[in-house]
């Protein structure tokens, strides 16, 4: 082993899972058996821990960091905690884009369950290579069969079973490893420390032989060598069936299936061989891509030491008030005190502190390099999905998308003491959550907290009470619109006053014109030479961009407008810079009245995956919320409908799609275009 490179020896992985499949506790017993915590976390059933929150809001795996370290095997495994509810917010999109593989666990008696399929899905989107894991099983009700059989049903990458179990409920006795012929139990006494490899009792020799047959003939219709070899009734090795696993695992053709029980600490260990046997390292998966911003030529950054520093943030915490940022290395090397580049706020940046993150306590390193997860101290202006690099060989990786908040909703604190909190505790919240927006509004003196949509806003508030102690008023949630113009106007502002004991003057003219939908707001300099002093053309964009903010029809900011600054005039003495601005600022607003502006309202890209026996009732509710169908995709037993729907019209669509799909069908929205309301 010790030959092998640091960064082959490593594993990014998540593990991922509906909610009462036990992930807590696997993830206690990966720490506890790889010596980095000194006894059993206390989860003391396994699902019960979780359930006083309502299953919607469950925010993941209680480990206080993002990222957890353990060794296993000379192998340097980093854990990811992903929330245990994939709200399609930020948090998974972010934390499955810097892994390179996932543990995916399932519950032996629930089976594959809404939640799992949504996760599974999100890991195929981005192409993250998964081994499963199916737990407890020594519950009543227990069927490790009846799972694999609703796996090969629902999902499109093959299931294979390199384990069976041996007994299930109380007879639940240990695993039996097809790979090797060779039946693993675990100790009581020591926690399921020692684990002792037998021969397979006769009583299950058959059984055994039966499903090794079975996996070797899924592996080789994965694989050409090993079919060749099958076919010729050739000796298939030990060797052979670990090099065709690990080389279908990480093509994302199969997925080997392992089983235990995690409260019982059965079942662990082979996991984490698991992980080192059949996941890939940062090596085996495809170089990262990214864009010079000098240049503008996309540009490789390979897996090694040896390429330019290329590493992306995605993940940003507060702890004890001080600004803890994630990094994944992706190329590179990153030492203590060394200065870094962010192309994308162009600002030079100093690592003051690397640390590599354990369950329980934190570990100061000097240096950490490709492949590496770690958290630094001393980012100031980076945030999630910001790229670090080297000055002079910039790269910007492909942006975390961040979706424009399109849901709002007012909130109050209860009692002074709390608004103080409040203030505070938002701040935090939006510096660790890039899709959460707050604004206060002077006229009715509410907070206003924007977000992705409704559960992502229950949860900010849930967040409120029990991590800052924070008590608020919530008001109904609200879309928010937007307000464009339709024609061309053109229009002058003038303005002369006495203020105090002088005279301001200020005199514009200005063209509106509507731009292409979603093209961004643009001001243009064409003034002729001489009439208006350069000093004050900047002050004159201020006044119009501040009253871009409050459209003339409802308030809303207007969107995709040119302003073209073509005329105006100059008075020796008594034209001011407060001057122009209201001038600037009158003239747009009554432009603005002219061009026959309109109300503008979000549109969501609703994607939707649905068993194909529910397609009907779903396409017909679409289309009921004046929503149009982009297109139908048949994905084996599933279908996938792409379709872009108001957001007036998806309050309260989780929940009606889960009732007219038996709780099977997943849906993710994310923004698409503004659009006539």
């Amino acid at each position: 082993m010790a030959s092998k490179s640091k960064i082959s020896r490593t594993r990014n992985i998540g593990i991922v899972a509906h909610i009462d499949a036990g992930k807590t506790t696997v993830t206690e017993r990966i720490l506890y058996y790889t010596g980095k915590s000194y006894k059993l976390g206390e989860v003391h059933d396994g699902e019960a821990v979780m359930d006083w929150m309502p299953q919607e809001q469950e925010r993941g795996i209680t480990i206080t960091s993002a990222v957890t370290t353990c060794a296993w095997r000379n192998h340097d495994i980093h854990i990811i905690d992903t929330p245990g509810h994939v709200d399609f917010t930020i948090e998974v999109e972010r934390s499955l884009r810097v892994l390179d593989g996932a543990v995916v666990v399932f519950c032996a008696v629930g089976g594959v369950e809404p939640q799992s399929e949504t996760v599974w899905h999100q890991a195929d989107k981005y192409g993250v290579p998964k081994i499963a894991f199916i737990n407890k099983m020594d519950r009543v009700g227990a069927d490790y069969f009846n799972v694999l059989h609703t796996m090969k049903e629902r999902f499109t990458s093959i299931p294979v079973a390199v384990q069976i179990p041996a007994g299930s409920e109380d007879n639940f006795r240990g695993v039996i490893d097809l790979v090797n012929e060779k039946m693993i139990v675990w100790s009581d006494s020591t926690s399921g420390m020692e684990i002792s490899r037998q021969d397979v009792p006769e009583e299950l020799a058959d059984e055994v032989k039966a499903n090794r047959e079975k996996m070797i003939e899924t592996l080789a219709d994965v694989d050409d060598a090993l079919a060749d070899k099958y076919l010729a009734g050739d000796e298939i090795g030990v060797a052979d069936i670990e090099q065709v696993l690990r080389k279908a695992t990480i093509s994302l053709k199969i997925v080997p299936v392992l089983c235990g029980a995690a409260l019982r600490n059965k079942g662990i260990q082979p996991v984490l061989d698991a992980v080192i046997q059949y996941l890939p390292s940062p090596e085996d998966i495809p170089p990262v891509k990214g864009i010079n911003p000098v240049t503008k030529l996309e540009e490789i950054r390979n897996s090694s030491d040896k390429d330019p520093l290329a590493a992306l943030a995605f993940k940003i915490m507060m702890d004890e008030g001080r600004k803890l940022s994630y990094l994944r290395i992706y190329s590179g090397k990153l030492q203590v005190n060394d200065e870094i580049y962010n192309p994308i706020k162009k600002k030079r940046e100093k690592i003051a502190r690397l640390l590599r993150m354990h369950a329980n306590k934190r570990e100061r390193i000097d240096a950490a390099s490709a492949g590496d997860i770690i958290a630094v101290l001393g980012l100031k202006a980076t945030t999630t999905g910001d790229t670090l690099c080297k000055e002079e060989k910039p790269i910007m990786l492909e942006l975390i998308e961040f979706y424009e908040p399109v849901i709002s909703q007012a909130i109050e604190a209860k009692t002074p003491a709390d608004q103080e909190k409040l203030t505070l505790a938002l701040e935090k919240l939006v510096e660790e959550d890039p899709t959460l927006k707050v604004k206060y509004e002077e006229e009715t003196a509410q907070t206003i907290i924007s977000g992705m949509g409704e559960l992502h806003l229950e949860i900010i508030v849930d967040r409120l009470l029990r991590e800052f102690n924070c008590h608020v008023n919530v008001g109904k949630p609200r879309v928010v619109y937007r307000e464009t113009i339709q024609k061309k106007a053109e229009t002058e502002g003038l303005f002369e006053k006495i203020l105090g004991e002088k005279k301001h003057f200020g005199h514009v003219r200005l063209t509106l014109t509507p731009r292409k939908r979603g093209s961004g707001n643009e001001i243009v300099n064409k003034l002729p030479e001489n009439i208006i002093p350069d000093e004050y053309y900047d002050i004159i964009q201020e006044g119009i961009r501040e009253s871009m903010m409050n459209g003339v029809l409802n308030g809303y900011p207007v969107m995709d407008v040119e302003v073209a600054v073509s005329g105006g005039s100059y008075r020796e003495g008594e034209s001011s810079a407060q001057g122009y601005k209201i001038a600037a600022s009158s003239a747009f607003r009554e432009a603005c009245g002219m061009a026959d502006p309109v109300m503008l309202e979000p549109i969501m890209m609703v994607d939707i995956i649905t068993p194909s026996e529910f397609m009907g009732e779903v396409i017909g509710d679409i289309n009921a919320r004046k929503g149009e169908i982009q297109s139908v995709n048949p994905k084996g037993t599933v279908s996938e409908i792409k379709a872009k729907v108001p957001l007036k019209a998806l309050f309260g669509y989780s929940t009606d799609l889960r009732s007219s799909t038996q709780g099977r069908a997943i849906f993710s929205m994310i923004f698409s275009e503004y659009n006539k309301a």
